[in-house]
């Protein structure tokens, strides 16, 4: 229980009244059994007013928490608060939001009447993904005369899930249903029949290819029939994710590892609809397997199974992770290796995909960092900035190089900022589906 401002206020007053009377020693006789009994009376009211809300029955409060946040999206917490008490009560309420969250209307106050009940809802936006603490609630109820404040604390720790943000997921769902992929900017290319399984026959439509139609069927009938086409279903995907610490640099202050997570989200959805088989492996400090899934379960399995990656700062080793992952996944598969490249890699990663590729179809999904391309792009004004220009074109040539030693070995390649990577990687996923590369 501490003061009030209120109190503070009244006992300085009465303070100032006694150094008043001292200064005025005329006045001092009259005023002195005054200023005591003022003292005493001010003494007594704190008292009695602290006794009240000290021995006043505490509110009960009750929590109730969203199922799921998701990461950067406010999502509503409901508090309801009971007072017990005869008496009414101005209160201040904070509850205890996980660190690095974020409250815009905390701390709220309000009355509560007596024997009623209040709610409150405050919306809380998650920074940081994986498991998140909600602690206990605190109440700063003040008493009725406004001299004191008495803080309680209620409940207990509740953990929750934070999700990365799959709206990108959802969009591109909402646009699929409308058969309008191009808005998101994945693009639908046209596809040679021996890259998809014949699905069933129907009449001819206007611009159907000659090729697509079935000449026996259509002497039969005496109308033209065509082919229908379906996407070959049953292949598998599988990423290889890097959380080591080279994901830990910030884009747009926003770690790349999260900028990857949205991306395998969305590739995720469109090969579930494409009737394939996903897995996920990570290596680089974590070292997690989940296995090949497939239908409409799949997407929950995939979030919870991802939700909490993080980057650590351990070095990444793409042997080590090749050589599990051969062990793990022996039917074919297109294996996308998503990482931040660096020019160190030559040496270790060209023979480590050379191996993987034995057995499957591999793609080096690569992230650019922002502030090397913000470096490029910047003019040199100094020789500071000169310097750092020179650094970051000897950075992005040692990429180049990789890069077109992973091609010339047969090894597909992506090398895109942040914001282009989700849609060129659903992009290049489709392309080879297209060209039936599995």
């Amino acid at each position: 229980m501490i003061p009030n401002r209120r109190l503070l206020l009244l006992a300085a007053c009465w303070v100032f009244g006694g150094v008043l009377a001292i200064a005025l020693p005329a006045a001092l006789p009259a005023a002195l059994p005054a200023w005591k009994l003022a003292g005493l009376g001010l003494l007594a009211v704190a008292l009695a007013d602290a006794v009240i809300v000290r021995f006043a029955a505490a509110p009960v409060v009750t929590r109730r928490l969203p199922e799921r946040f998701a990461q950067g999206v406010d999502s509503d917490v409901r508090l309801q608060i009971t007072n017990r008490s005869r008496l009414p009560a101005r209160c201040e309420v904070f509850d205890g939001i996980p660190q690095g969250a974020k409250a815009e209307t905390l701390p709220c106050a309000c009355e509560l009447e007596p024997s009623r009940n209040v709610r409150i809802e405050h919306p809380v936006s998650m920074d940081q993904r994986g498991e998140a603490v909600f602690g206990q609630v605190e109440i700063l109820r003040e008493s009725p005369l406004g001299l004191w404040q008495r803080k309680t604390r209620h409940l207990g720790e509740e953990r929750v899930k934070v999700y990365p943000n799959y709206e990108p997921v959802i969009r591109f769902a909402l646009l699929a249903l409308q058969h309008r992929e191009s808005p998101m900017g994945i693009v639908r290319r046209p596809r040679a029949g021996t890259s998809r399984d014949f699905h069933q026959l129907r009449d001819y439509r206007d611009g159907d290819p000659f090729t697509q139609i079935d000449w026996k069927a259509s002497s039969r009938r005496q109308v033209l029939i065509s082919r229908d086409y379906q996407e070959q279903r049953d292949q598998s995907v599988v990423f290889l994710i890097d959380t080591g610490r080279r994901m830990r640099a910030l884009d747009h202050g926003v770690p790349q590892l999260d900028h990857v997570l949205n991306a395998v989200l969305l590739v995720s959805h469109v090969a579930l609809r494409q009737g394939d088989h996903l897995a996920v492996k990570s290596f680089g400090g974590t070292d997690r397997w989940l296995p090949p899934v497939k239908g409409a379960h799949a997407m929950p399995v995939l979030l919870n199974h991802l939700y909490d990656y993080q980057a650590t700062p351990e070095p990444s080793d793409f042997a080590a992770a090749v050589e599990r992952l051969m062990a793990l996944q022996r039917r074919r598969s297109l294996v996308i290796v998503v990482t931040n490249l660096r020019g160190e890699d030559g040496n270790e990663l060209l023979p480590s995909l050379q191996v993987l590729s034995t057995r499957h179809l591999v793609l080096l999904a690569s992230m650019r960092e922002g502030d090397v391309q913000e470096a490029l792009r910047k003019p040199v004004e100094s020789l500071r900035g000169a310097l750092r220009y020179l650094a970051a074109g000897r950075y992005d040539q040692e990429r180049r190089e990789i890069l077109a030693a992973l091609g010339a070995s047969g090894i597909l390649t992506l090398d895109c900022t942040a914001a282009e990577f989700p849609i060129a990687l659903a992009n290049r996923y489709l392309d080879v589906k297209a060209a039936g590369r599995l």
